[in-house]
């Protein structure tokens, strides 16, 4: 845990500098230029959500034209059997659903949620860090993690608190 959110900063920095890959930081705000430190990459998600928006847009013209001019043509004073602009509602529903329903399980799947159990969850220290600590938690699956070797980091970049959980 650390005290001070630029102590957080300046350690996120080193800890991505030291090449750990399975690594949070907690905090109990948003702190700007916290994703810059940690080393986040952009996200593909809004491409996902693109293309499923445009399927969306695809699937709602088709099922209208289907509907309208194939399967069930419906003659009324000479108006075309498929027109777009009567048809724009049920395009635009059609694709803020597909978009809706991708971004919502693409982030949960990105997010690898939902995550029912993780050993900080077991730590009295840790929860504090939605009023008053920031944290960063390095998980023990990391390929350069080394109980002994990531505490004396930790402590070495100003860490407060240096705990241990196993699961």
């Amino acid at each position: 845990s650390f005290d001070k959110v630029d102590e957080l900063l300046v350690a996120a920095t080193k800890v991505r500098d030291a090449g750990y890959t399975r690594w949070d930081a907690h905090t109990p705000f948003v702190i700007h230029g916290l994703d810059a430190a940690m080393g986040v990459k952009k996200t593909v998600l809004p491409y996902i959500v693109f293309l499923a928006g445009v399927t969306g847009t695809t699937a709602g013209i088709l099922l209208q034209w289907w509907t309208n001019a194939i399967d069930y043509p419906f003659l009324i004073s000479g108006k075309p059997l498929f027109s777009l602009p009567a048809n724009i509602p049920v395009i635009f529903e059609v694709t803020v659903l597909f978009s809706a329903i991708t971004a919502f399980l693409a982030m949960f799947a990105f997010n690898k949620l939902p995550q029912f159990y993780h050993p900080t969850f077991r730590s009295e220290a840790f929860r504090r860090a939605t009023s008053d600590r920031f944290f960063i938690a390095i998980e023990a699956t990391d390929p350069k993690f080394d109980g002994d070797r990531t505490a004396e980091l930790l402590q070495s970049l100003g860490s407060s608190h240096v705990e241990w959980l196993e699961d």
